[in-house]
């Protein structure tokens, strides 16, 4: 799950030893980015929508079905791919397997700075390696795939295949094992709760990480999007499109767009989505009936809630980790 910040999983050639420390961005939290004024410098812009009427008051999360809707200009974008929709699996109850529709909440972030340069300036290729994304997450650990390790994966985007041979595409395998206190908190559980499943205390999962320009921009869509009045000069995506266990998939978006009041400067508006399986949601139950395991509800492990919430990474609940990732591309993306 990088995501990318969401996201993301920003071939392996480091940054310039010359490049001075990262800026340290202060991260501000607004209502919605549209209602906001434009950030002063080094400030980050920042809104998960927890608190909106649209999402969960238990959780902040909100039904895929309610997102499609409230949030229809975000839906060609930041779904895995343009058409997703909830898919139907195969679930077995008493004995008995019958099809039914795999329910998805979405965490949903998105965040807006600027930049001191031209956006028609930025270059994102060299932000798309393993060195820079190690950087943003040192948890996290990569390696470089390639297509033909992505053929097997079940969601599969019936637009275009995942992981294109092009100099703007890199596909990535991830793997994140579980930090502090939540191994503790998964033994437990496996021995505690009945399941036919064992929890993992690691995430794994692939992802494909491309800059979007010249016929990948939809400008009069992403404009939209924004809702800022400018051309759009590039973008970065990464889509997650295969999870071990817990989530669906991930999508990181960041749009460069050149600001109308400043020919110097770019607005950068960043997007995170994690579409969370809403079933792990729903076994809540099984934690709170047992008492040792009342801190390991999912959706409070995932909220960062919980007392078994620790370090800077997934681990300390999706809040935390986006907004950490988010800050860390903002630094980098300012060092030039």
């Amino acid at each position: 799950m990088r995501l990318g910040h969401l996201g993301l999983a920003l071939a392996a050639l480091a940054l310039p030893a010359t490049l001075a420390a990262a800026a340290e961005f202060r991260l501000t939290e607004v209502r919605a980015l549209s209602s906001a004024p434009m950030p002063a410098r080094n400030v980050i812009l920042f809104t998960d929508h927890r608190d909106d009427e649209v999402a969960e008051p238990a959780t902040g999360l909100i039904k895929f079905e309610d997102w499609t809707r409230a949030f229809a200009t975000q839906k060609p974008f930041l779904n895995i791919y343009p058409g997703y929709v909830e898919p139907t699996v195969n679930v077995t109850a008493d004995g008995v397997t019958k099809p039914a529709r795999e329910r998805l909440h979405l965490y949903v972030a998105e965040a807006r700075f600027v930049l001191d340069r031209p956006a028609q300036s930025i270059d994102l290729s060299k932000y798309t390696t393993l060195a820079v994304l190690d950087r943003i997450d040192p948890a996290i650990k990569e390696k470089l795939i390639t297509q033909a390790d992505v053929a097997n994966d079940l969601l599969k985007n019936p637009n275009r295949p995942w992981c294109e041979t092009k100099p703007t595409v890199i596909c990535i395998a991830s793997h994140y094992d579980l930090e502090g206190k939540l191994p503790m908190g998964v033994r437990l559980a496996n021995q505690l709760v009945e399941s036919k499943k064992k929890i993992a205390d690691y995430l794994e999962f692939h992802s494909e990480l491309r800059i979007l320009s010249g016929a990948d921009l939809d400008q009069a869509g992403l404009a939209k999007l924004t809702g800022i009045n400018a051309p759009v000069a590039v973008g970065l995506e990464q889509s997650i499109f295969h999870i071990t266990q817990i989530m669906q998939f991930g999508k990181f978006l960041a749009v460069f767009q050149q600001d109308p009041a400043n020919a110097n400067q770019t607005i950068v508006t960043a997007y995170m989505a994690l579409a969370i399986k809403s079933r792990v949601l729903e076994s809540k139950k099984k934690y709170e009936n047992v008492p040792v395991l009342r801190n390991l509800v999912p959706a409070q492990v995932l909220m960062g809630k919980s007392s078994f919430n620790t370090g800077t990474s997934i681990s300390a609940g999706l809040p935390s980790y986006a907004r950490n990732r988010i800050k860390a591309i903002a630094g980098l993306l300012d060092q030039g």
